[in-house]
C-alpha cells in the first residue's frame, strides 16, 4: 500500500460491493466505507479534519504505532459520532478553541491513540457518547487533558494525561466517566475535577501527581468515588471539596502535599475508608462551614511537615474519626467555633508535639475509647461554651493530661491519665469541667490541680504516685465569688500530701475519702445552709514599701537580688519626690528581666515588686498575673494576639510575669506563633507603658539568647536581675523554716547532716533550689512518720523531732 493511501476492507456480503479498495484521502475512504468496514491508514501525515459517522474501524498499520499523524491546520482533527473503533493513531491539534478529539455520539472505542496538541481539550466527550478509551495518552500543555461534558459518560482504561495546561481530567454538566488504572500528571490545573449537579467521577487504581493545583477538586454538587488511588506532589491541596460536593475515598493514599491534604467547605461531605494521609504542610483534614462533614474509618494521618493541626474542624463543621490513627504531627485535632463538632471513637493520637485535642470558641469534641500518647497536652478545653466528653480514654506520657480554662465545661469520665510530667488535670481561669471515676497515676506534679476558684466537679476520682500530691486547690484570690472552687465527692489518693482542701471560698459540697496527710489532714466539709452574709469590714490599708521590703529582706539568700530591688525602689521613690518638688525626675524603666534556675524565688520577688510599686503609687493594684507560652500562643493566625491582649488586660494595674519567656522565640521558630505574641506584647508595652509592669523570666543562657534575637523586646527592659542558685546554708535555712512552720524541730546533729547533704547533692538540671529544699523536708517528714508509727505511745519529742537518719538517700 502506497504512503498516503487508505485501504478499505469491506465486510459486506453483497456481490455488488468491492471487497477491498484504496483511496488517496481519508475523507474519500470514509465516504466510501460502510458500517463494519476496516480502514487501514498508511504511514504519513494527514492534514484532514476527520468525521467518523459510521461504525467503522480506523487504524494505523500493524507494528508501526504512531506512524499515522492526523494533523490539520485548524479545527477538530478527529470527530467521532458513531460506535467506531479508532486505533494506533497520532492526533495533533492546533486550534485553541476546539478539542483535538471530539466524541459526540455512540459507544466508540479508542485504543492506543496518542494526542499531542495545544487545543482547548485533548479528548472531549459530550452529549450521549459513551466511549471506551484504552491505553491512550494526552499531551496538551495549552488546555484540558480529558473533558467529559453535558451528560456524557465512558470508561477510560490505562490512559495517561502526560501534561495539561488546565485540569488533567474535567467533568461537568452532569457527565459521569469512570477511570481505571489511569495516570494524570504535570497539569497546571487540578488533576481530576468534577463540578456541577449530577456530575460524577469514578476512579479506580489511578495516580495523580506533579499537579500545579489541587490533585482532586470536586465542587458545585458534584460527586466522586476514588478507590485505590494515589494523590501526591501537588502545589495546592491534595483534595478539595466545595459547595455541596460529595466524595468517597477508599484505600487511597494522599501524600507529599505542601498545603492541606484534604480541604472541605460549604456543606461538602467526605467519606474516607482505609485511607492514609501523610507528609502534608498544613492540615491533613481541613473541615469548614455548617453542614460540612467528614467520616473517616480505619484511616491513618501522620508525618506532618508543617506546624498545623492534623485535623482542623471549624465554623460549624463536623468530623467523625472511627478506628483511626493520628501520629507524628504538631497537633492532632483542633475543633473550634460554636456548632463545630468532632466525634472520635476507638482511635489513637500519638507522637504529638503540642496538643492532641484542642476545643475552643464554643466547639464540642467527644472521644470514646481513645488512646492519647506522647503529647505535650492530651486534651485542652480552652474557653466558654467549649466542651464535650472524654469517655473510657487513656492519656499516657504527656506533659499535662487534660487542661480546662476560661469557662470551658467538658465531662471526663472513666479516663486514666498515666505519667504526666506536670499535672494530670489542670483547671484555671474559671474553667469548669466534671471528672467522674477518673484516675491519675505517676504524675510529676499534682494529680488534679485546680486554681482561680474554678468550679470543677470531681467525683470518685483516684490519684496514685503523684510527686507533688494528689490534689491541689489553690487560692482563687480576693476577687473570687462566694461559693467558687471545686466540688469534690468520694475522691481518694495514696499520696503523702493527701487531699488538700480548697483555700478558695467554701464549696457547697465536699465529701472526701482519702488517706490522712502526714502534715495534717483537713476534714471534709458537709453540706450546710449558707450563713448570712457577713457585715463588710473596713478595708485594710495597703502595706507600705518599707513593710514589703522587710518581707523581701526576710527571704533566704538572694542578697544581690535584694540590693537590685532596693536600688530600683529608691530611684522610683526619689523620682516621685522630685516631681512633687517641681523638679525633673529621671526616667526609670520598670520592666525587668529575671534570670536563673527554677526555685530561686523569681515569682515571689515579682509579687513583692508589684506590691512595692503599688505602695509607691506607680501601679494601681500591684497584683501579679503569671503566664507562660501556653497562655499566650494560639494555634491559628490571630488567636495569639487575642490571648496576649487578654493576659495584658488581666494584669492591668499590676505585674505581668512571663515565665520561661524564651519559649516564645524557639531557636527553630519557623512559622511559630510565638513571634506574634512578642510583637503584640511590645506594642502593648509601648501603648500602655504606665499601666502594666512586665517581667520576663527564665534560665540565664536562654534569656540571653531571647533578648539578643528580639532587640525590640530587649529595648523595653531597664535591667536584668540574676537569681543565683542557693548554697547549702540557704537550703538548710529553708528546711528550718519549713520545720518551724509545720511544728517540727531538728534534733541535734540533723542540721549538720542537712548541710553535708546539700553540699554533695548533685546540682544538675533536676535541681530545684528552694523546691528541692522543701521536697527534702517533706521526705524527712515521711520517713519520720514511718519510724514513729511503730511507737506505741510516742512522746511529744517523738512526734516533733527530725533526725539525721530521716534524710532521704542520695541517688
Amino acid at each position: 500500500m502506497a504512503q498516503g493511501t487508505v485501504q478499505v476492507t469491506h465486510t459486506g456480503t453483497s456481490r455488488w460491493r468491492r471487497r477491498t479498495g484504496e483511496y488517496a484521502s481519508l475523507a474519500a475512504a470514509l465516504e466510501a466505507a460502510a458500517d463494519g468496514d476496516v480502514l487501514t491508514v498508511a504511514p504519513g501525515t494527514y492534514r484532514e479534519n476527520l468525521v467518523l459517522q459510521r461504525a467503522v474501524t480506523l487504524r494505523g498499520p500493524e507494528g508501526s504505532p504512531g506512524s499515522v499523524r492526523i494533523a490539520p491546520v485548524d479545527g477538530v482533527p478527529l470527530t467521532v459520532r458513531a460506535s467506531a473503533v479508532v486505533q494506533d493513531l497520532h492526533v495533533e491539534g492546533q486550534d485553541a478553541a476546539a478539542p483535538a478529539v471530539l466524541v459526540e455520539e455512540g459507544t466508540p472505542e479508542l485504543r492506543d491513540v496518542r494526542v499531542v496538541t495545544r487545543s482547548a481539550a485533548g479528548i472531549e466527550v459530550r452529549g450521549s457518547a459513551r466511549p471506551t478509551v484504552r491505553r491512550c495518552a494526552v499531551d496538551n500543555p495549552a488546555g484540558i487533558g480529558i473533558a467529559v461534558l453535558d451528560g456524557a459518560g465512558g470508561v477510560f482504561e490505562e490512559c495517561e494525561v502526560v501534561a495539561a495546561g488546565q485540569a488533567g481530567v474535567a467533568v461537568r454538566g452532569g457527565a459521569h466517566p469512570r477511570l481505571e488504572r489511569c495516570r494524570v500528571h504535570h497539569t497546571s490545573g487540578s488533576g481530576l475535577s468534577a463540578t456541577g449537579e449530577n456530575s460524577a467521577l469514578e476512579a479506580v487504581g489511578c495516580e495523580i501527581y506533579e499537579v500545579r493545583g489541587s490533585g482532586v477538586q470536586i465542587t458545585g454538587r458534584a460527586t466522586a468515588h476514588l478507590t485505590d488511588c494515589d494523590v501526591h506532589r501537588t502545589t495546592a491541596d491534595g483534595v478539595t471539596l466545595d459547595t455541596d460536593a460529595v466524595l468517597t475515598l477508599a484505600d487511597c493514599r494522599i501524600h507529599d502535599i505542601p498545603e492541606n491534604a484534604v480541604d472541605l467547605r460549604s456543606r461538602s461531605v467526605l467519606t474516607l475508608t482505609r485511607t492514609t494521609v501523610r507528609q502534608f504542610g498544613r492540615n491533613g483534614l481541613s473541615v469548614w462551614d455548617p453542614g460540612t462533614r467528614v467520616d473517616a474509618n480505619q484511616c491513618e494521618i501522620f508525618d506532618s511537615t508543617g506546624d498545623y493541626p492534623a485535623v482542623w474542624v471549624s465554623d460549624g463543621a463536623t468530623a467523625v474519626l472511627d478506628s483511626c490513627r493520628v501520629h507524628d504531627v504538631p497537633d492532632a485535632l483542633f475543633v473550634l467555633d460554636r456548632g463545630s463538632r468532632a466525634d472520635v471513637v476507638d482511635s489513637d493520637l500519638s507522637q504529638v508535639r503540642n496538643t492532641a485535642v484542642s476545643v475552643s470558641d464554643g466547639a464540642t469534641a467527644q472521644l470514646d475509647d481513645c488512646r492519647i500518647r506522647d503529647a505535650a497536652t492530651g486534651a485542652w478545653f480552652r474557653d466558654h461554651g467549649s466542651g464535650g466528653t472524654l469517655s473510657n480514654c487513656t492519656v499516657d506520657g504527656t506533659q499535662t493530661g487534660v487542661i480546662v480554662t476560661k469557662g470551658a465545661d467538658p465531662t471526663v469520665e472513666r479516663c486514666t491519665i498515666d505519667s504526666p510530667a506536670e499535672a494530670g488535670v489542670y483547671v484555671s481561669a474559671g474553667g469548669r469541667g466534671s471528672f467522674q471515676n477518673c484516675r491519675v497515676t505517676g504524675s510529676g506534679g499534682y494529680g488534679f490541680h485546680v486554681i482561680d476558684g474554678s468550679r470543677t466537679t470531681l467525683r470518685k476520682c483516684r490519684t496514685e504516685r503523684c510527686a507533688r500530691g494528689g490534689y491541689e486547690f489553690a487560692d482563687s484570690g480576693a476577687d473570687a465569688a462566694s461559693g467558687a472552687g471545686p466540688l469534690v465527692e468520694d475522691c481518694t489518693s495514696d499520696e503523702s500530701a493527701g487531699l488538700r482542701a480548697p483555700t478558695a471560698p467554701a464549696t457547697a459540697v465536699q465529701t472526701v475519702s482519702h488517706s490522712p496527710g502526714l502534715l495534717g489532714a483537713v476534714p471534709g466539709q458537709r453540706a450546710e445552709p449558707e450563713p448570712p452574709a457577713p457585715v463588710a469590714e473596713p478595708e485594710q490599708p495597703a502595706r507600705t514599701s518599707k513593710d514589703v521590703l522587710g518581707e523581701l529582706d526576710a527571704l533566704v539568700g538572694l542578697e544581690s537580688v535584694k540590693r537590685e530591688v532596693r536600688a530600683l525602689t529608691d530611684m522610683i521613690e526619689v523620682g516621685r519626690r522630685r516631681q512633687q518638688a517641681g523638679l525633673k525626675a529621671a526616667s526609670v524603666k520598670r520592666h525587668l528581666v529575671f534570670t536563673g534556675s527554677p526555685g530561686t524565688g523569681k515569682t515571689t520577688v515579682a509579687r513583692l515588686y508589684g506590691e512595692i510599686l503599688a505602695s509607691l503609687g506607680v501601679l494601681e493594684k500591684g497584683h501579679l498575673v503569671e503566664v507562660s507560652r501556653v497562655d499566650l500562643v494560639g494555634e491559628h493566625i490571630g488567636s495569639t494576639a487575642i490571648r496576649t491582649q487578654e493576659a495584658f488586660e488581666k494584669a492591668r494595674g499590676g505585674v505581668l510575669f512571663i515565665d520561661e519567656a524564651y519559649a516564645l522565640s524557639p531557636e527553630d521558630a519557623g512559622r511559630d506563633f510565638g513571634k506574634e505574641a512578642i510583637d503584640t506584647l511590645v506594642k502593648l508595652m509601648e501603648d500602655h507603658r504606665d499601666a502594666v509592669v512586665v517581667i520576663v523570666a527564665g534560665y540565664t543562657a536562654e534569656m540571653e539568647r531571647f533578648l539578643s534575637v528580639n532587640p525590640g523586646v530587649a529595648s523595653r527592659f531597664s535591667r536584668t536581675i540574676t537569681f543565683s542558685d542557693y548554697g547549702p546554708e540557704d537550703l538548710l535555712r529553708i528546711v528550718e523554716q519549713q520545720a518551724e512552720e509545720h511544728e517540727y524541730r531538728l534534733a541535734p546533729g540533723a542540721s549538720e547532716a542537712l548541710r553535708k547533704y546539700f553540699t554533695v547533692l548533685p546540682k544538675g538540671p533536676a535541681f530545684g533550689n528552694g523546691r528541692t529544699a522543701r521536697q527534702t523536708f517533706e521526705a524527712m517528714v515521711e520517713r519520720h512518720a514511718s519510724r514513729v508509727a511503730q511507737v506505741v505511745e510516742p512522746s511529744k519529742d517523738d512526734l516533733t523531732l527530725l533526725y539525721a537518719e530521716d534524710l532521704p538517700e542520695l541517688l
